[in-house]
């Protein structure tokens, strides 16, 4: 049985309309399910704008879902609420994109880590101290680094920081939100060889959020792409990477930095991202799409096996890019 399983996930904000325009709604999320197993890093890439971090805050909770399911080890957190919720949340955490506003400048560091043990770890406060120190080891950071405030440290450190808050409730799941994207390419490595390490050691999941496909690749063993709100591909991080099956993850992909820059064509897809507000008929990617058929501007397709086993696209014509 899968550790993480969503189905049919849907975040819709509402856009207030006018007497003579009724309310309309961002499909910021729109009917998204995958599943997660035990000690596995998922990847989940996309344009900047298709939806990738409201999906991850809608899994652990900081966005509402409108409707469909989200079941971790069984318990399905999108019906939570109140003191359950509250309970629950030591099972999964988030680790956010900016290392500078995820942390309160007014508060130590011992102070910021002593939140999360004094709600879940049941320790009094020397234990908690203890085992601050050892969280910080753990991520790389000396004892000494309790006693201090955020601003005294470099934006790799303070990521590290944060992932250190993450691993304080001993979580069975994890969102790491573009937790690099921020940091610079040097400090980049350091930090995803550690998430990985911590996967490997305390057995939790990861969801490893971000744009660049290359990066993704390296730290998961599968790989989500996502536009305007859908998923549409997945499957084994080298096969998807190797062998794409969707125009959109070969344009992503043609994107990604090379040393043979001469054998790969760069794609330039087209127009812009439609409105989440007012997504067009039919498969969402057809305005941007070069082999797009009138079939593409009515259905929308499913999510469907093809190319490679555990592979699956949405796409009517999967691997036939001609581009």
């Amino acid at each position: 049985m899968p550790l993480l399983e969503v189905e049919n996930l849907k975040v819709y904000y509402p856009v207030r309309g006018s007497w003579f325009r009724p309310k309309r709604f961002v499909r910021a999320v729109d009917g998204v399910s995958f599943t997660l197993e035990a000690g596995e890093t998922l990847g989940l890439v996309g344009e900047s704008g298709c939806g990738k971090s409201t999906l991850g805050r809608a899994l652990v909770r900081l966005e509402t879902p409108v409707s469909g399911q989200v079941r971790l080890g069984g318990q399905d957190l999108a019906k939570l609420s109140g003191r359950e919720l509250r309970h629950a949340r030591r099972n999964f955490q988030m680790i956010f994109q900016d290392p500078y506003g995820s942390l309160n400048p007014r508060l130590t560091i011992l102070a910021a880590l002593d939140e999360v043990l004094a709600l879940h770890s049941g320790l009094d406060r020397p234990a908690r101290r203890k085992r601050a120190a050892e969280l910080l080891e753990r991520v790389g950071l000396p004892e000494t680094a309790l006693d201090r405030y955020p601003h005294q440290f470099s934006g790799g450190q303070r990521q590290r920081i944060g992932i250190a808050r993450a691993l304080a409730a001993e979580p069975r799941f994890i969102v790491a939100d573009e937790p690099v994207s921020a940091l610079d390419v040097s400090v980049q490595a350091a930090i995803i060889n550690l998430l990985d390490e911590i996967r490997r050691e305390t057995g939790a999941s990861f969801l490893f959020i971000a744009h660049d496909l290359a990066v993704v690749e390296h730290i998961s063993s599968r790989i989500l792409v996502m536009y305007l709100g859908r998923i549409v591909e997945t499957g084994p991080a080298r096969v998807l990477a190797a062998t794409p099956q969707h125009p959109y993850t070969r344009a992503l992909l043609s994107a990604v930095p090379t040393l043979d820059a001469a054998g790969r064509k760069r794609i330039v897809l087209p127009g812009d991202v439609p409105s989440p507000l007012a997504p067009p008929p039919g498969c969402p990617f057809h305005p941007r799409c070069p082999i797009a058929a009138e079939r593409c501007r009515k259905e929308c397709p499913a999510l469907s096996p093809c190319g490679a086993p555990g592979q699956t696209a949405a796409c009517f014509f999967p691997g036939k890019f001609n581009i």
